[in-house]
């Protein structure tokens, strides 16, 4: 087995392991705990939930504890401080796996056997389209490298990417706010 296919795998892996383990936190309290270790401090633990949203291996714990927080905070600063939190890991994924993601995602098409699919690929309206996919998945509780790797194909600036990021990241967590609101009848 080649280095990208086992890269790939272990990030699966990885992935599906951050699913059990938000089920244990919330299954064991710990995001009780952690929102009792902040204390009064809802702008640092949005922000710091918000920095976890970001990541493959932590957005379903993050999820979690901006669902708790917006049950007991303004909706508004939970999405605030989370986007703001979101927009720093973003930033340090967007520098250190930027190139990284891209060649697993090429990868992954140009073994996956959908011949379409590459050549769509090198279209202009593929080029046009893609910052756009990747901000709805930076919106989205999709783990960000998803939407980060189609921002990195498109080549955005740098400064786009920082306004793209907090829009979108705010966005979402604020739907999952109001979902988490909703689920609680609050």
């Amino acid at each position: 087995m080649n280095a990208q296919k086992r890269r790939l795998l272990r990030n699966v892996f990885f992935f599906f392991g951050s699913i059990v383990g938000a089920i244990l936190v919330v299954r064991l309290g710990t995001v009780h705990t952690f929102l009792e270790s902040v204390g009064g401090l809802t702008h640092v633990g949005s922000f710091l939930a918000g920095m976890f949203f970001t990541s493959l291996f932590t957005t379903a714990p993050a999820i979690v504890v901006l669902g708790q927080l917006a049950l007991t905070t303004p909706l508004w600063i939970v999405a605030l401080f989370g986007g703001l939190g979101a927009v720093v890991g973003d930033y340090i994924l967007f520098l250190l796996i930027r190139q990284g993601l891209s060649k697993d995602v090429e990868y992954l098409v140009a073994h996956s056997g959908f011949k379409r699919l590459r050549k769509i690929m090198h279209t202009k309206l593929f080029h046009h389209v893609l910052p756009l996919l990747g901000a709805l998945v930076l919106a989205s509780p999709l783990p960000d490298e998803i939407g980060l790797a189609m921002l990195g194909f498109s080549k955005v600036d740098k400064d786009r990417f920082l306004l793209i990021s907090l829009a979108m990241n705010t966005l979402g967590i604020f739907v999952i706010g109001l979902i988490a609101r909703g689920m609680a009848g609050v």
